[in-house]
């Protein structure tokens, strides 16, 4: 297990600062939650402590998802992939490290987005572990989500074509901009199936302590399920690609 575990830091480690870790991306970064607060701050001031919550998660899903989406179709093409194959590490290893790398990446821009909101427009934060439990379960969940579609695809343009596909209807169907009960019951069923729903309930009651479409605590335990069954998703189409292509 020691050597699982340092196993996967070492590939966590190689890939922030192969990819993540670079000018580009952490500008990029940086300015995904400054853009979306400041957007919505400078066109209604009193309504951005109820949708900042919900630009905290798209923070996160967009931060998580950025790199996660290509990082294995990319290293297929330059062949770093093939080295991590031959090495020593099971396909577990492998999916753990770069989720590892890409949810770091997306906590550390969600946690700048979060100190925005807090600071900046006086919000006080409820209850901090839930809130903090619920930023570290929901950059998992997105990036695995990413790492997901990065093992399904072969191309890198594919990659990113389904990463927006998965991630754009989230923004709307999700309860970032408006409640998600106030939309219609098809849209609404489709809206409590995607992990952003319960990343922006979590956050709404650990930052704003009302609201909330179910306890806090249901709301991390599912997000908690979404990382299980991404992860063993992952796993079993990287497996069968594996198969595939080497």
């Amino acid at each position: 297990m020691k050597k699982e575990i340092k196993r996967v830091y070492y590939i966590a480690r190689k890939d922030l600062k192969a990819y993540y870790l670079k000018p580009p991306l952490i500008s990029w970064g940086l300015m995904l939650p400054i853009v979306f607060i400041l957007a919505f701050y400078f066109k209604n001031p009193l309504g951005i402590e109820e949708v900042s919550p919900g630009l905290v998660g798209l923070t996160l899903l967009f931060s998580s998802t950025s790199m996660a989406a290509i990082v294995i179709t990319f290293e297929k093409r330059t062949e770093a992939l093939e080295r991590l194959l031959l090495a020593p590490l099971s396909v577990r290893t492998i999916l753990l490290g770069k989720t590892l790398g890409s949810a770091f990446f997306g906590l550390l821009m969600g946690f700048i987005s979060m100190i925005l909101v807090v600071f900046f427009f006086g919000l006080k934060i409820s209850y901090p572990i839930s809130l903090a439990l619920s930023l570290i379960l929901s950059s998992v969940a997105f990036a695995l989500i990413g790492i997901l579609i990065s093992v399904g695809v072969k191309e890198v343009f594919e990659a990113m074509t389904m990463a927006n596909f998965f991630r754009f209807p989230m923004v709307f169907l999700c309860g970032v901009f408006f409640p998600i009960t106030a939309m219609p019951s098809v849209l609404q069923v489709i809206g409590f199936c995607l992990p952003l729903t319960y990343s922006v309930d979590a956050m709404q009651q650990s930052l704003l302590a009302h609201g909330g479409l179910i306890h806090r605590g249901l709301d991390l335990l599912i997000l908690a399920g979404f990382c299980l069954i991404l992860f063993l998703l992952a796993q079993k189409v990287f497996s069968r690609r594996i198969q595939e292509e080497y």
